[in-house]
């Protein structure tokens, strides 16, 4: 049976349909895109090409796994989405771990992949596949454009696809969305079409709209807590968007003078450090695993549930209200099963629907004795670790806590996950200053750290990345954004951790497994400086705590530089045991 006729269409019809797809997205507030390398994807290429003369920040990209990476970091640092444009076939799947994160920790992202028209599907046709499906549990939206080609869409359909995109990646839940875009041939406009629609652009008035965007409604009534008797506020993993975190630590200030109730902050609550807030920073330490602490008669929590085991097997004993509260997040965020209610419109809107007279008053005597034990049992657990960890040879909590005070508070700070986020909770000093900080424990996966790190470091300002080595090594093309980095004037200091393999592993209970260093911890016999500087990348061996100041200044001149910082991951594991033992005598009795 012959193939169906394609659709009539030239290489210029396809560049203008793409220019008109993107332009509408720039309109409702597309700022950046990735572009990664393809021959299905050239009138995407070149219209982002036209574009970035009208202020669209482009980004280009190998490696499409990294790239989509790339993409999370940019959204994440602002919320506004990042556009990805990949070719068709495999080029799409490689963008599944990035595209799970968005969904899982509510980023922003808009996928825009070139595909076959329908006629050359499941016909054997070169890098033709079921890409339509790769990504389709994931998103939050899947919108494709004309089967027959993009071309054939009227200027109209353009605009309706971008716009259904833009405002499903900003809905309640933020996620990612994926466009897929078939284009008929010919796909490669001539000089004189590309010369034509530039002078057209150059002439055309630009308006920025930004839309409002639904927020949704929350599951149930919520009862109230009672703000006279003792109570904790937990804060877990911010999701929301940097403009409206001042707003949500406003309400926890206000929530918490008014109440007297202690805050338990997850590192990536952004509410660390914030002044006018008394956060409880040693709670992971303060709760031993046999939760010697008493339960809290009620319990506000906000957002996603800290990763702390400790803290969630505490939670789960306080058997009064639990009223969780989500940044425009309905999805069920109670993986521990206890919250007794729930909102989802944001701890602002919910702090302003209580009456006048609810927000007014200050904290009982009862609160007040409960908040006390809290920071005092909080201040022996500082003055100790200081005590314990002061000139102690490099280890990766003495590491975490020199770190957090040396890093100027102007810099932003990414952990990547496994052992660096969970010391970083725990030993991290209560006196650092406040500052950006962030991890992705949506899926908690160490994909793509070093390139998500990147763009954190174009979108949101200086950021410092701090990584075990084996999570450095599964995004070795991250280095590849130095050029990108370089242009903008952005900078990215990687703090690497090299302790020989998976430390994190030592931390469980495993140790006697057979032959645990194959089957577990997979050292690789790698110098780690000598494969940076293949890449270009300056890098220094920072061989004691007392040299990282100036290490940190030397790579804080440089664009991309890694510091390497050697430790023992079996004399981590026994340290971090010992620490919790000490620690755990200092808790309220």
């Amino acid at each position: 049976m012959p193939l169906p006729a394609p659709h009539p269409c030239s290489a210029e019809a396809n560049l203008q349909a793409a220019v008109g797809l993107l332009l509408e997205l720039q309109r409702q507030g597309l700022r950046r895109l990735v572009l990664c390398p393809g021959s299905r994807s050239a009138p995407l290429a070149l219209a982002a090409g036209l574009l970035a003369e009208r202020g669209l920040d482009l980004y280009c990209g190998v490696d499409e796994r990294s790239a989509a990476f790339l993409a999370l970091g940019l959204s994440r640092g602002d919320g506004i989405p990042a556009a990805l444009v990949t070719t068709s076939g495999t080029a799409v799947a490689n963008l599944l771990p990035a595209v799970v994160e968005a969904d899982f920790g509510a980023i922003p992202l808009l996928v825009l992949s070139a595909d076959r028209p329908s006629r050359l599907k499941d016909c054997g046709a070169n890098q033709t596949v079921n890409q339509e499906t790769f990504l389709a549990t994931s998103c939050r939206s899947f919108l494709q454009g004309d089967s027959r080609g993009l071309a054939a869409m009227d200027a109209g359909g353009l605009q309706d696809l971008a716009r259904q995109a833009w405002s499903a990646a900003l809905a309640s839940p933020w996620g990612p969305v994926h466009c897929n875009l078939p284009f008929e041939e010919p796909l490669h406009a001539p000089a004189e079409s590309l010369s034509r629609l530039q002078s057209e652009l150059a002439s055309l008035a630009f308006e920025d709209v930004h839309g409002d965007h639904a927020v949704a409604e929350p599951e149930v009534p919520l009862p109230l807590l009672d703000f006279e008797r003792p109570g904790v506020v937990v804060a877990g993993p911010w999701r929301g968007s940097a403009e409206a975190l001042p707003g949500f630590a406003a309400a926890v200030i206000a929530l918490q003078q008014r109440t007297g109730w202690p805050v338990f902050a997850d590192v990536l609550s952004g509410l660390r450090g914030w002044p006018g807030l008394e956060c409880i920073n040693s709670y992971d330490l303060l709760l031993a695993d046999g939760h010697r602490l008493p339960p809290s008669p009620q319990l506000l929590r906000l957002g996603p549930v800290p990763a702390s085991r400790r803290l969630q097997g505490w939670i789960q004993q306080c058997d009064g209200p639990q009223v969780l509260v989500s940044e425009g997040d309905p999805r069920n965020l109670d993986a521990l099963g206890s919250a007794t209610a729930r909102w989802s419109m944001g701890l602002a809107s919910w702090w302003q629907q209580l009456s006048e007279v609810q927000r007014q008053g200050c904290p009982s005597s009862e609160a007040q004795r409960w908040r006390n034990l809290w920071l005092a049992a909080d201040q022996r657990v500082q003055w100790r670790l200081d005590a314990e960890l002061a000139g102690s040879s490099p280890s990766e909590p003495a590491l975490a806590r020199c770190l957090s005070r040396l890093l100027p508070a102007d810099w932003g700070l990414m952990l990547a996950s496994s052992s660096p986020v969970r010391d970083w909770e725990s030993f991290s000093a209560a006196d650092a200053p406040r500052r950006r900080t962030y991890g992705f424990r949506g899926a908690s996966g160490i994909d793509g750290t070093l390139s998500i790190a990147a763009g954190l470091a174009c979108s949101t300002g200086p950021t410092l990345l701090m990584s075990g080595d084996l999570a450095l090594l599964h995004d070795a093309n991250g280095w590849l954004w130095h050029q990108q980095l370089q242009a903008r004037g952005a900078r990215l200091t990687v703090v690497m951790i090299d302790n020989g393999g998976g430390g994190i592993f030592e931390q469980l209970p495993i140790r006697p497994a057979l032959d645990f260093e194959r089957l577990f911890a997979m050292p690789q016999a790698l110098d780690h400086q000598r494969w940076a500087a293949g890449y270009g990348i300056p890098s220094r061996d920072v061989t004691s705590l007392e040299a990282l100041p100036e290490s940190l200044s030397w790579a804080q001149e440089h664009t991309l530089s890694l510091l390497v910082l050697r430790t023992d991951r079996q004399a981590d594991a026994a340290l971090r045991q010992a620490l919790r033992r000490t620690m755990v005598q200092l808790a309220i009795s």
